[in-house]
């Protein structure tokens, strides 16, 4: 069930459903639905697009995505979960294996099960599973033990239709092509190297995502300039997405085009008020542009919005020890130590503070 007020993030293109559409799902039940990744996302849907983004880059990054976001406490979801959630999809029959019990049983890893089971290798997304998904843990498991990884197995089952059909076959690893991480059925004529994509899109929503997940891969390599354009070109296309806007702004900043980053972060906040990185980010602009004014009601801004974020405290005490106010410095320190008291920034409060202190002693005497 969407709860209302939930905020959902996209990580990856949508395989199965059009974002638009899903957006638009998700609204209904007056929760949110955005590209990508902020503090205020509670549930994170994994597209089944990434596996084929990292086909060739190999899995780690998504392996290394899904431990943080874990660690960060966010609700991961497959795509077909996410289905479920929003009634677009059947539940399957109902099922009492424990995620143990499934391993134990298959002797398929833990880390393998929950990566599989987050881009629907199996009949069910999570616990409790079936029967029909404990055959299949034991296929992957014994494709593992042969070489094969999770993300060459996600890649390859969703080709035969159903997932749950692949228990009656027999999967093998290898290829007569030459592509030895392939699978295949036991009649090496059915070679499983694909995923299966639902005709529910149109060309405006596939030039989107790929725009937008060539904008994300510009941006990783460095490409700033370029990464701006695409961004843009997405905005075009979707004028209300907060997240392009964003994302174009930091592109803009990295490439030195400081007015247009401005109004990129501005135009994000325009379009979602609660957007607290770009309040953040807007700010740390106008710091650097000397603008402390402007830097420290943006800076506030950030802190009434999530009173947890840490990042906002340390740089709004930083900007008030320069500005000479050093008792509500130390007051920001001390907060922030509460938020963060491990960090090498923490430190750098701790000392802040003592600096502080000492000041206030000489001063006294």
């Amino acid at each position: 069930m969407i709860v209302p007020g939930a905020v959902f993030g996209v990580v990856g293109a949508l395989a199965a459903f059009p974002l638009r559409l899903a957006a638009r799902e998700v609204g209904r039940r007056h929760a949110e639905l955005r590209r990508g990744v902020t503090r205020r996302t509670t549930h994170i849907v994994f597209g089944r697009a990434l596996l084929a983004k990292a086909a060739k880059s190999g899995d780690a990054e998504i392996e290394r995505r899904v431990k943080a976001e874990r660690e960060a406490g966010r609700q991961l979801i497959s795509e077909n979960g996410f289905l479920r959630l929003l009634g677009l999809m059947k539940a399957p029959d109902a099922s009492s294996l424990s995620r143990q019990s499934l391993v134990d049983q298959s002797r398929l890893a833990g880390d393998d099960l929950d990566l599989l089971s987050l881009f629907d290798a199996f009949e069910h997304d999570g616990e409790p599973y079936s029967f029909r998904d404990l055959i299949l843990a034991r296929k992957y498991a014994g494709l593992i033990a042969s070489g094969a990884s999770w993300g060459a197995i996600a890649r390859s089952v969703h080709r035969s239709g159903p997932v749950a059909s692949l228990t009656a076959k027999s999967l093998n690893l290898g290829s007569q092509h030459g592509r030895p991480d392939a699978i295949y059925l036991d009649d090496g004529t059915s070679e499983l190297d694909g995923q299966l994509l639902f005709d529910l899109g149109s060309p405006e929503d596939d030039t989107l995502e790929e725009l937008f997940a060539e904008a994300e891969i510009a941006e990783e390599e460095g490409r700033h300039d370029d990464a701006a354009a695409r961004y843009q070109r997405c905005l075009a296309i979707d004028p209300k997405d907060a997240i392009a806007a964003f994302n174009r702004a930091n592109c803009l900043r990295s490439a030195g085009r400081i007015a247009e980053a401005a109004h990129d972060y501005a135009r994000a906040i325009k379009l979602d008020p609660g957007f607290v990185e770009a309040w953040f980010n807007l700010a740390g602009l106008m710091s650097d542009e000397g603008k402390v004014a402007s830097a420290r009601r943006h800076l506030q801004k950030a802190i009434a919005l999530d009173k947890a974020y840490a990042d906002p405290v340390f740089n709004l005490a930083r900007l008030e020890f320069d500005a000479g106010d050093l008792m509500e410095a130390r007051r920001l320190w001390v907060r922030y130590l509460e938020l963060d008291a491990e960090s090498e920034w923490a430190r750098l409060a701790q000392k802040g503070i003592q600096f502080v202190d000492l000041h206030m002693a000489r001063t006294a005497g």
